[in-house]
Formats: C-alpha cells, sequence, structure tokens
C-alpha cells in the first residue's frame, strides 16, 4: 500500500526554512520527513511528524505536530480558523513558557491553501489525564485550575483587551436574538426535555439579559478564556518527564469573565456528586492561584459572584449544540448536569 504524499506544510525543505524562522535551527537542513501518527477531526487534520537532520542539531525539535485544514470540494479552504490562528500570532508568544505548546509557524488560509501550524509535540513529555468521558482525580483538576488561573491572571484586565487582542461583543442584541431562536427550535424539536419550568427559567434569561449583562459591559476583571476549557483540552506532565500544564486547542477563545471556563469544566460536566465534593475547594485553589499570580480587587466573594452568572448563562449551551447537530450523548448529558447545578447553586435567584 503506497503512503499518502506529504503535505506541503511538512515536507523537509518547508520545515528546515520554518524552524530557522523561529529560531529553532541553525546551519543543518532537516533531512527526512515520517509521518509517526494521524488524528483526522472533521473540521482539520493532525499529523505527528519525526524529522531526522543532516547534522548535529541537539536544540531542534526531533518530532513536530502539524495541524491544518481542509479543502472543500472545490479546493477552497472549507474552515479558516482565524481564532486560533490570531491566539498563536498575537497571545501565544507573550505568555509565560510552560502555558501552551510553541508556535514554529501559523500560517493563515488563502484562497488555495489551507491554513496549518506548526506546532511543539508534547506526547512524550505529556499527556491528557483520562479517556473522555470520564472525569481526572482531584490532584489533576487541581493542577488544571491552577494552570487556568496563571493563564487569566497573565491577562487579567490587560489594557490590549479589545484594542489589539480580541474584541469585545457590541451587538448583544444580535446574540440575544440567536440564542432565543435556538432555543425555540430546539422547544420545537424536543419539547418533551423543556416542561414549563425550564422554560420559564430561558425565558426570565432573555427577559432579564440586558441587567445580567452588566457584568460583561464594565469591562472589569475581565480576561482572555479558553472557550472550550473540557479536561481534554489540557495536557499533563507525565511523573518525573514533563513540566507545567499545558492549554491546547484555542479555537474558541474570546474575552469574558474567568469564571466561564470554570463553570464550563465543573458545572457542565460534572454530575452533583463529584460537583459537591470538589467544586467549592477547588475554586479555593484557582482564588489562591489568582493572587499568587498578581491579581488584585477581585475577591472570593466576587469569583462566587461571578460562577454563579457563568453557570446560569451555561443553560444555552446545550441548546446551541443541539441545534447545531452536536451529537445528543453530549448535549442532553449537558443539558441535565447544568439544570442540577443551577438549582444547585441558587442561579434562579439571579433572574429575580
Amino acid at each position: 500500500m503506497t503512503a499518502d504524499p506529504l503535505p506541503k506544510a511538512a515536507d523537509a525543505e518547508h520545515l528546515t526554512e520554518a524552524l530557522r524562522r523561529s529560531g529553532s535551527l541553525g546551519e543543518v537542513s532537516v533531512r527526512k520527513v515520517a509521518v509517526m501518527a494521524s488524528f483526522p477531526k472533521l473540521r482539520s487534520r493532525t499529523l505527528q511528524l519525526r524529522l531526522d537532520y543532516d547534522g548535529p542539531a541537539p536544540d531542534a525539535p526531533s518530532s513536530l505536530i502539524l495541524k491544518m485544514g481542509r479543502l472543500d470540494s472545490t479546493g477552497r479552504p472549507s474552515y479558516a480558523n482565524r481564532r486560533e490562528m490570531a491566539f498563536y500570532r498575537d497571545i501565544a508568544p507573550a505568555l509565560p513558557e510552560q502555558l501552551v505548546p510553541r508556535c514554529f509557524e501559523a500560517a493563515e488560509a488563502t484562497d488555495i491553501n489551507a491554513w496549518h501550524l506548526l506546532l511543539e509535540d508534547l506526547t512524550a513529555s505529556h499527556c491528557i489525564a483520562t479517556e473522555w468521558p470520564l472525569p481526572p482525580i482531584f490532584e489533576q483538576y487541581e493542577a488544571i485550575v491552577q494552570a487556568q488561573a496563571h493563564f487569566h491572571a497573565t491577562w487579567w484586565d490587560n489594557q490590549h483587551l479589545g484594542v489589539s487582542v480580541g474584541t469585545y461583543v457590541n451587538e448583544w442584541d444580535l446574540v440575544l436574538r440567536d440564542l432565543a431562536d435556538q432555543f425555540v427550535r430546539f422547544t420545537n424539536r424536543y419539547g418533551e426535555m423543556m416542561p414549563p419550568e425550564r422554560r420559564e427559567l430561558y425565558e426570565n434569561l432573555f427577559e432579564r439579559a440586558p441587567q445580567l449583562l452588566a457584568r460583561y459591559r464594565s469591562r472589569r476583571d475581565l480576561t482572555i478564556i479558553h472557550g472550550d476549557a473540557h479536561p481534554w483540552n489540557f495536557f499533563l506532565p507525565r511523573l518525573g518527564i514533563g513540566e507545567g500544564v499545558r492549554l491546547i486547542d484555542w479555537e474558541s477563545w474570546g474575552i469574558d469573565a474567568a469564571t466561564d471556563d470554570l463553570a464550563y469544566m465543573m458545572a457542565m460536566l460534572w454530575y452533583p456528586d463529584r460537583r459537591r465534593r470538589m467544586e467549592r475547594p477547588l475554586l479555593d485553589v484557582y482564588h489562591a492561584e489568582l493572587l499568587a499570580h498578581g491579581v488584585r480587587g477581585y475577591d472570593r466573594q466576587a469569583l462566587d459572584d461571578d460562577y454563579r452568572l457563568s453557570v446560569l448563562w451555561l443553560i444555552t449551551r446545550p441548546t446551541g449544540q443541539a441545534t447545531n447537530n452536536i451529537a445528543a450523548r453530549v448535549w442532553w448529558n449537558n443539558l441535565e448536569r447544568i439544570m442540577l447545578a443551577v438549582d444547585d447553586l441558587g442561579c434562579r435567584d439571579l433572574l429575580s
């Protein structure tokens, strides 16, 4: 069987030039490239590449991760992935080391070429904590929330937010109209899952949205959030080998309250017993780490208040997932868990 040809972004000449531009390679050149593994996804494809050089290259990477987009049937990029490209172009270079994978090249899509990223290969030193959907243990979550706090603190109320890095949402009428439309379409299709008390909760949320959005519009105590901060988007160091938790897959980042990431990871994805045992201790760990990294004027009560508000807004996530054809095994569990969290945390009181 003949192996598929390497994409242009993975040929030896291109990799030599990219590594030299990034300052990772001296006079030697990449001699040979081999695909060690391939991970196809709906909108992208990821290759793990092994590199051989034509001379000694002790400081150059022996392997790389190539994440790249796809072309449609007309030969044009099917998805530009502009957010992740912007992340590695504008944000990652300003971060402390050991928070995200190092990026050696970020090439945006053109009319005829798909986008691609050349990233540090962490598979030898790091791993995903568990197989989805099994949750990590407490100590692993502790390392994850500490890494989240370090990242969030780095961009906390940064003067460049909304100016040269990211954008603030201004057209909230359009956003709310879209969320309400998703809710209507969901209810029309899955009405049995929306008894009257749930419908009333959504209707009250949309009615009270202008007041609830005052928190966001204050533009205080905001940061860059991951936007899809489930535990399988974190690489944890292998015991005795790796260092630092790394946050991966930055296709959904934005500017918002940091608790959006925490609420998604815990309130959305945990069943009540785990949440009641681990939620507050991990929020304590997170807050202490924020303070350790220089965040001021944001006390523990403010974190709790933001967390409850983030949980409330998350009821719109499962209805959006369902109307965007995410598998039912994902959105149905998310819906039931977030409704339990809303009740446990008294989030309905925010609508009174």
